[in-house]
């Protein structure tokens, strides 16, 4: 079959875009590669830009894109680690590619030898150099400063690595009515309860995709949350409305190991796919908000709270850590603000 790959800017990150005709095979093979994405946008799938990945697709090879001997040893043990920790697969990889890009600046450098003025000039010369992001930026110093804690002998104070300020951003919210217009849009029954769940719930998109049959409790009208973010169990309420609907979902699709399955039964539907359903949405409702499944989450969140529900009972459902977490949500919702009388009415 034929194929072409090429590297590409997307987003602010150096990406291989591979072009191919439509191909259930080609798209299967794809999506088992690490870091692989589909781009509405672009129209094709792309890769992260490693010396792995341009081998395979025989692009020019990439300089200094792998650390030392020392450093690929260092990262497969900081690997064990977080696995040894439980900490998810995803954690995982975004750690130890984190770190990755980290000692290849520092691949000239014995490990033990890098210091506090080393991150410093890290986030100088590289991050802020090519204009990454603040979020970016806190996932390295979350992945040195974990890798740090586990090297005995080196010259880094992990307490005195200092973080990026967070900048002050609010939740995307959409209007209870840009949400109707978005649940009732879908003729198939999967997409509208995939979507629906989300938002009725407050779900997170792995959350949704982990659940099983047997999490939903029909007689106490609850949906039990399985190794949540941060290995946490949680219960929230099940709508009788949406509890309807799964009846009426599960005589159509009979699913056997998860609540929403792919094509291949027993496999859990993907994340990336569920994305694209709800940017068919949008087009299709004519919303011109780039929204993305967490704005259901976040919409959710502010519905509740301007319909009076205690802000404690929010954390709850959402399953926030810190109510400081929860508290953003009271930065976006319109029921007091919209109380407010200007001064420019008296004029």
């Amino acid at each position: 079959m034929k194929w072409k790959a090429k590297i590409i800017t997307h987003k602010k990150e150096k990406r291989i875009a591979v072009y191919f005709e439509k191909n259930d095979e080609w798209i299967a093979r794809i999506k088992k590669l690490t870091g692989s994405r589909w781009s509405q946008t672009l129209g094709t799938w792309h890769l992260p830009d490693t010396v792995e990945n341009r081998q395979r697709f025989h692009l020019a090879p990439l300089s200094y894109s792998l650390p030392s001997e020392e450093g690929i040893e260092q990262i497969e043990k900081f690997k064990q680690i977080l696995r040894s920790k439980r900490y998810s697969d995803n954690t995982v990889t975004t750690y130890s590619e984190a770190l990755k890009s980290f000692l290849v600046f520092y691949r000239e450098k014995a490990v033990a030898e890098i210091t506090n003025e080393d991150v410093i000039l890290y986030n100088n010369e590289h991050i802020l150099k090519n204009n990454l992001s603040a979020s970016y930026q806190n996932q390295i110093v979350n992945a040195v400063k974990l890798f740090f804690q586990t090297i005995r002998e080196t010259k880094m104070i992990v307490d005195k690595i200092h973080r990026p300020k967070n900048a002050k951003t609010l939740p995307n919210v959409l209007s209870k009515e840009e949400v109707k217009l978005i649940l009732n849009a879908h003729s198939n029954i999967k997409h509208k309860m995939m979507l629906s769940l989300i938002y009725s719930c407050g779900l997170r998109c792995g959350e949704l995709l982990a659940l099983r049959p047997v999490h939903i409790d029909s007689k106490r009208n609850l949906v039990l949350l399985k190794n949540g973010k941060g290995k946490k169990d949680r219960i929230v309420p099940l709508s009788p409305k949406i509890l309807e609907m799964l009846r009426d979902y599960y005589k159509i699709y009979k699913p056997t190991t998860y609540l929403f399955e792919g094509q291949i039964k027993g496999q859990h539907y993907d994340a990336r796919s569920l994305q694209l359903v709800l940017k068919q949405v949008l087009q299709k409702t004519g919303i011109t908000k780039p929204a993305t499944l967490h704005w259901l989450r976040n919409s959710f969140a502010t519905h509740l709270l301007e319909s009076g529900t205690d802000l404690r009972y929010i954390q709850e459902l959402l399953g926030h850590a810190s109510s400081k977490t929860t508290e953003i949500y009271t930065h976006v919702s319109t029921k007091s603000i919209q109380q407010i009388k200007s001064p420019f009415d008296d004029l």
